[in-house]
């Protein structure tokens, strides 16, 4: 069975069956982690995983690059997410969401260069910042259609070298998998996508109250004298 790749004792790991969850959905589940993974959520290499173990147990070019083409898609409606929230927070808003020191390094590079900063960010994998840079592209207004074009195109390039990758070295790629070292780290994984989707979700939040408690004090009538 498909799953077992990432079953070696009974599915007995978090992250087997969290893999497996996504897996049963085939493409659909691809784009789902996609969104989740581009947008506001914390899930580091979970697409590039699944393309990689999809590609490796199918062994077929067609599935391959409809992998790809749906952990694309999904990448791109998540930055879809993050772009319509953060082009009406404008630099303000950016300035709330990401610390400085990241902040003046992300802005810096959007301004000089946003196309090339983005492609860079959706090629290199974690711990690169990815969401970060779409954040400042739109809220510094960089055109929406362009900054969803160049994300894309620069993610179907990422995993559809993956994909190839899975083709060309399969069974040992099957193999591995199923050892316990690389399950282990999976559980890690898992363990560090959970805690930091936990962690993004309350920042967000908190701040989101945090600029609407500013607002309502800025708009409130001054005290009469």
């Amino acid at each position: 069975m498909a799953l077992n790749v990432f079953r070696p004792v009974a599915m007995k790991h978090l992250s087997a069956l969290l893999l497996a969850f996504f897996w049963k959905f085939g493409g659909i589940g691809l784009l789902v982690l996609g969104i989740l993974d581009s947008s506001f959520l914390f899930a580091p290499l979970g697409n590039d995983l699944l393309v990689v173990a999809m590609s490796a147990r199918y062994h077929s070019v067609e599935r391959m690059i409809y992998y790809a083409a749906m952990s694309t898609a999904g990448s791109v409606l998540g930055c879809l997410l993050v772009d319509v929230v953060m082009r009406t927070a404008g630099e303000k808003g950016l300035e709330r969401h990401l610390p400085q020191a990241r902040l003046n390094y992300v802005k810096k590079k959007v301004k000089h260069n946003a196309a090339w900063a983005l492609v860079l960010s959706a090629i290199a994998p974690p711990p690169f910042p990815f969401t970060p840079f779409i954040m400042a592209a739109a809220a510094l207004q960089y055109p929406r259609s362009r900054l969803l074009a160049v994300v894309g195109a620069a993610r179907m390039v990422r995993f559809t070298l993956l994909g190839v990758l899975a083709l060309r070295f399969g069974r040992r790629i099957l193999s591995w998998a199923d050892s316990a070292f690389v399950q282990d780290v999976l559980v890690g994984l898992v363990v560090v996508c959970t805690v930091g989707s936990v962690l993004s979700v309350i920042g967000w939040v908190r701040r989101s109250r945090n600029a609407r408690g500013t607002s309502r004090r800025r708009s409130a009538p001054a005290p009469a004298r």
